[in-house]
């Protein structure tokens, strides 16, 4: 069976989210390294102190984001790409009464062809209440019965 072209250029976005958020959270690295390297000591102490401070917490910032977006992007690793099931699982694009899904990773809203996607990852409030679930079944999501329609 081959690659359903809407589901790939789906995966293509979560790919590229990916790859974005990585560069720009290794961009940050780099120059809080760098201003780390040039602070050098000046004649007032302690702001020098405060201001090697603050670079130390922001690098441990970036440190955590770095560390979640691996873990998404082994999460992501894991989305087949290509396949049917008959039930909502990792990889499935899922059209409801009211949205339509595709669980792999938390990307956002997807624009493709005036029609809008939201990619969300299978531990989020919503995928959690869709994994698992049938054409035709009904959840409920913030008070609102949802009915899925179709799953790719």
């Amino acid at each position: 069976m081959g690659i359903d072209p809407l589901k790939q250029q789906l995966y293509d976005h979560c790919q590229d989210y990916i790859h974005n958020r990585l560069g720009r959270i290794q961009k940050n690295i780099q120059e809080i390294q760098e201003a780390l390297g040039s602070e050098t000591k000046s004649s007032a102490g302690d702001k020098h102190e405060t201001g090697r401070a603050m670079i130390q917490l922001e690098r441990e910032k970036l440190g955590v984001q770095l560390s979640e977006i691996q873990k998404v992007q082994e999460l992501f690793r894991r989305v087949p790409l290509s396949g049917q099931s008959t039930t909502v699982s990792l990889g499935s694009l899922v059209t409801t009464n009211t949205n339509s899904y595709y669980l792999a990773i938390s990307a956002g809203e997807v624009r493709i062809d005036e029609k809008v996607y939201y990619a969300i990852a299978p531990n989020t409030p919503i995928g959690k209440l869709l994994l698992g679930k049938t054409e035709n079944e009904t959840i409920e999501f913030n008070g609102k019965e949802i009915r899925i329609t179709a799953i790719l």
